[in-house]
């Protein structure tokens, strides 16, 4: 199985979870859950693929992706009980997801021959826009429309990725370079509550 398949259904059931962690702290009904659930796994991934023109979207052709989202959240209610800090488990596993789908988006962008600043948008848009969605439907303000770090550090993640590409770093070895420069940026800006400046206009 290729890490990159790998790769996206980590991303997927990473976002999943947190779709079914966010509809639990709503206090929202199972089919409510569910939907959070799969908007937040493929939300991101549909509008890439539209934009870059994949039709049938991947996870219509693949059920895959269907059986890993209902598996996350049978798996998050069951033991969301073992998860004694609802917010802090939401944190994480958002955070791998959006990681794991910034690689997503930047890979799918390169197999069609893009410029590298838009495969890092789609990285970016692949990443966020499933949780856009789903902050929308739980009426959250998104994450992405506050000054928290969010999609920086999806571009920040993108830029070294491209730098490890050029240098002909081992392709594994990038994966996990980035991925460990997005979620250390994510966490150490929540924990050293950066924020993107405002304007006083």
């Amino acid at each position: 199985m290729e890490l990159f398949f790998v790769l996206d259904l980590l991303g997927t059931m990473a976002f999943a979870i947190s779709g079914a962690l966010v509809g639990r702290e709503k206090r929202l009904d199972l089919f409510g859950i569910l939907t959070l659930a799969f908007v937040t796994a493929i939300g991101g991934g549909t509008l890439r693929d539209v934009i870059i023109g994949i039709t049938p979207v991947t996870w219509l052709t693949d059920l895959v992706y269907f059986y890993t989202i209902l598996g996350s959240v049978v798996g998050a209610l069951l033991f969301y009980k073992y998860l004694d800090y609802l917010r802090i488990s939401l944190f994480l596993f958002d955070t791998i997801g959006l990681a794991v789908f910034t690689l997503i988006g930047i890979e799918k962008g390169m197999s069609v021959g893009l410029h590298p600043i838009i495969c890092v948008t789609l990285g970016t848009i692949t990443a966020c826009f499933g949780g856009v969605i789903r902050d929308i439907l739980s009426n959250t303000i998104p994450i992405i429309l506050k000054r928290e770090i969010y999609a920086t550090a999806c571009i920040a993640g993108g830029l070294v990725f491209y730098a490890l590409y050029y240098l002909e770093v081992d392709k594994d070895l990038t994966y996990i370079i980035t991925s460990l420069v997005i979620i250390g940026i994510r966490i150490l800006a929540v924990k050293r509550a950066w924020k993107l400046p405002y304007s006083h206009a």
